[in-house]
C-alpha cells in the first residue's frame, strides 16, 4: 500500500468519530562513515520514520502515531487518536488547515549523493586523513575524520484537501586534527556541507584543517579587558543559531523573549539584516511547505536592525490575528506541532575579512566558541563563552590566543555590529541551518589572564 493510498483509507475510515483529520508521515534515512588510523572505524546506516494522526473530535485534537506504516494500523490509530482527544484539555483551538492557494517550487540543483558508492566516500575520507598526516610533522593524529549523509521524506494529507509530499537529501564532511610542538597541543578544523560530492576537495580540507592548527601553536591568554571583536562567520551563525528561539511567536507569547512588543522597532544596528529563505539553492531546510501544510515564504526577520516579524505557526499566527509565516514544525512524526526555522542568514556586507581585522588597532579575532549549551540564556540574551583565536595588533593578525572567556549580551551585541563582511558561509546544522559572514562588534569584554 503506498503512501496516498495508506492515507486516504485512514481519512475514509476515520471520518466516524472525527470532525476533521490530517495524516503526516516522515521517513529519514543516515548513513555515517568514520575512519581512523587509515582504517574504517564506523559504518552505519540508520532509518527512521513514521505516520502520526491528527484529528478534531467535539472541537479536541487528538493524537496518535505509528511505524508500522500498513493497513493493519488503521483502527489503532483512529481509536487512539479519538480516545486521546478526550483528555486534551487545552484552552487554544486546534486547525486541520485547509491548505494554501499556490505554493512556490523550491528550485535544488539535484544532488549526486545516492550515486556515489559507498566504496568512494570511504576513499575520500582515507585520502583526507591521509593528506592531513602527511602534511607536517607537527601533525600528531586525527581526532575526527567523519562523513555523515542523510535523505529524509514528508508527506501530508487531510480531509481539507492538503496533499503535500517532498524530499531533501544533503551531507557533510568534518575534519579535525591534532598538531603538537613540544608540549603544546592545539587542533585544527575543516568541514564542508554539500549535496554534490564533486565539490568537495580533500586536499583543501587537509591544507585548511593543518594550517589552523599550527597557526595556533604557542597561544596563551591575552589581559583581561573589553576589546572590539571579529566573529568569524561560522561562529556567529552559530551564535545566532544558539539565540534563534527569541524569534519564535510561541516563545514570544508566553513571555520567554525579550522582543515581545518589538515589532517595527530598532533592535539591532542598521547594517544588520536578517533573511529566512526557505527556498535557497540547495539549502538543508528548502521547502514549499511546512509541516502543517502552509506554504513556506521568503521573509526578513530583521530589515535593517528594524525587526519585522516573528516566526509563526498557525496556533500562534490565530492568536495574534496574523497569517502563519510557515515555520509549523515537528521535530519527527511522534512529535507536537512547534516552531522551526528553514534557511536563515545574515545578509553580506561589503568588507572583506581582512579589511574588518584592519580596522582594529587592538582587538581580538574569535574562530571558535564553546558552550553554546550551557553558556548562554536564551530570555535575558546574556552568554558567557570559552573562546579562542588571534590577537589584533595596528590591523594585523598579532599571536593565536587561547583560554579566554568572551561575555556579553545578544540584545547589545546586535546593536553594537560595526560593521559585516562579505564571506557568508553557513555552520553545520547543529541548531538549524544558520549562515552569516564575518562580524565585527565594537567592544566586548574579555576574562584572560
Amino acid at each position: 500500500m503506498d503512501y496516498r493510498q495508506l492515507s486516504q483509507e485512514i481519512l475514509n475510515r476515520g471520518k466516524e468519530k472525527f470532525q476533521d483529520l490530517e495524516v503526516f508521515i516522515q521517513n529519514s534515512k543516515e548513513i555515517e562513515i568514520r575512519v581512523f588510523k587509515g582504517e574504517v572505524d564506523k559504518y552505519g546506516i540508520s532509518e527512521s520514520g513514521g505516520l502520526s494522526l491528527r484529528g478534531i473530535s467535539n472541537e479536541k485534537m487528538g493524537y496518535s502515531y505509528t511505524e508500522k506504516l500498513d493497513e493493519s494500523s488503521i483502527d489503532m490509530l483512529i481509536d487512539e487518536a479519538y480516545e486521546n482527544s478526550k483528555y486534551i484539555d487545552s484552552p487554544d483551538k486546534e486547525i486541520i488547515f485547509e491548505g494554501s492557494d499556490e505554493y512556490q517550487e523550491v528550485k535544488i540543483k539535484p544532488g549526486n549523493l545516492t550515486s556515489i558508492p559507498a566504496e568512494e566516500k570511504i576513499q575520500f575520507l582515507l585520502d583526507l586523513e591521509r593528506e592531513a598526516l602527511g602534511m607536517d610533522k607537527r601533525v600528531s593524529s586525527i581526532q575526527m575524520c567523519a562523513y555523515q549523509e542523510f535523505q529524509s521524506e514528508r508527506y501530508i494529507m487531510n480531509t481539507k484537501g492538503v496533499d503535500l509530499s517532498d524530499n531533501n537529501s544533503g551531507a557533510f564532511v568534518y575534519i579535525s586534527v591534532i598538531v603538537k610542538d613540544g608540549e603544546d597541543t592545539k587542533t585544527g578544523l575543516s568541514y564542508r556541507i554539500f549535496n554534490d560530492f564533486n565539490e568537495i576537495d580533500y586536499k583543501e580540507m587537509a591544507k585548511e584543517a593543518v594550517e589552523e592548527g599550527l597557526s595556533l601553536l604557542g597561544a596563551s591568554p591575552i589581559e583581561s579587558g573589553s576589546y572590539p571583536i571579529v566573529f568569524k562567520n561560522t561562529v556567529f551563525s552559530d551564535i545566532l543559531s544558539a539565540f534563534g528561539s527569541i524569534f519564535s511567536a510561541d516563545q514570544v507569547q508566553k513571555g520567554l523573549s525579550l522582543l515581545k512588543d518589538k515589532i517595527g522597532k530598532e533592535i539591532a544596528c542598521d547594517l544588520l539584516t536578517v533573511v529566512e529563505d526557505p527556498f535557497l539553492a540547495n539549502g538543508f531546510y528548502s521547502r514549499s511547505f511546512d509541516d502543517e501544510g502552509h506554504k513556506t515564504m521568503y521573509k526578513k526577520i530583521i530589515d535593517k536592525g528594524v525587526l519585522k516579524t516573528y516566526l509563526y505557526n498557525l496556533k500562534t499566527a490565530k492568536k495574534d490575528g496574523v497569517e502563519s509565516t510557515g515555520n509549523g514544525s515537528r521535530g519527527s512524526y511522534k512529535s507536537p506541532i512547534s516552531i522551526g526555522p528553514t534557511n536563515v542568514y545574515v545578509e553580506k556586507g561589503d568588507k572583506s575579512l581582512e579589511e574588518l581585522i584592519s580596522s582594529i588597532d587592538k582587538g581580538l579575532y574569535i574562530i571558535n566558541v564553546e558552550g553554546l549549551h550551557s553558556g548562554l540564556n536564551e530570555v535575558s540574551g546574556d552568554y558567557s563563552l570559552s573562546a579562542y583565536g588571534y590577537e589584533i595588533e595596528d590591523g594585523k593578525i598579532k599571536r593565536p590566543v587561547n583560554q579566554i572567556t568572551i561575555a556579553g549580551n545578544f540584545f547589545e551585541t546586535l546593536m553594537d555590529i560595526e560593521a559585516i563582511g562579505n564571506d557568508l558561509e553557513f555552520s553545520m546544522p547543529m541548531f538549524g541551518y544558520v549562515g552569516s559572514p564575518s562580524i565585527k562588534v565594537k567592544k566586548l569584554s574579555i576574562s584572560g589572564e
